[in-house]
């Protein structure tokens, strides 16, 4: 199966390199890498697809980031309906959530463990801290 839709990938999306690779991630501006004996192959090559769709290059905050993984991901369903290929909603959810439990440590204020907001320059305040 998947040389199949690997195939197909290649054949509909021209303008980007496939590279097999130790795991799945996209490299702005043109390629995707993915590793071809990961079980959740269908799902995290169209995750990355995605990305490359979304021309998803970078980030200043942690929340943008986080909207850039869901947007990535309503793309690959996207794909994948119009391909007939299932994705793992389990796999999604998991993923997403590994993200705001990373967004959620990296708020948390050192040193009173409140809280802390993120600025456009992607710096964090502690409204407790620097007040």
């Amino acid at each position: 199966m998947v040389d199949t839709l690997l195939e197909t990938l290649k054949k509909t999306y021209i303008e980007f390199n496939f590279r097999a690779g130790k795991r799945f991630l996209f490299r702005f501006p043109k390629t995707i890498y993915f590793d071809p004996n990961d079980p959740e192959f269908d799902s995290l090559i169209l995750h990355e697809l995605g990305h490359a769709i979304l021309k998803h290059n970078n980030y200043t905050t942690d929340i943008e980031r986080l909207k850039m993984e869901r947007a990535a991901w309503d793309e690959a369903e996207k794909i994948a309906d119009s391909l007939g290929v299932k994705i793992n909603k389990n796999l999604v959810e998991d993923d997403l959530d590994s993200y705001r439990n990373w967004l959620h440590q990296r708020s948390k204020c050192k040193k009173c463990g409140l809280t802390r907001y993120q600025t456009p320059d992607g710096k964090y305040h502690c409204p407790n801290c620097e007040r």
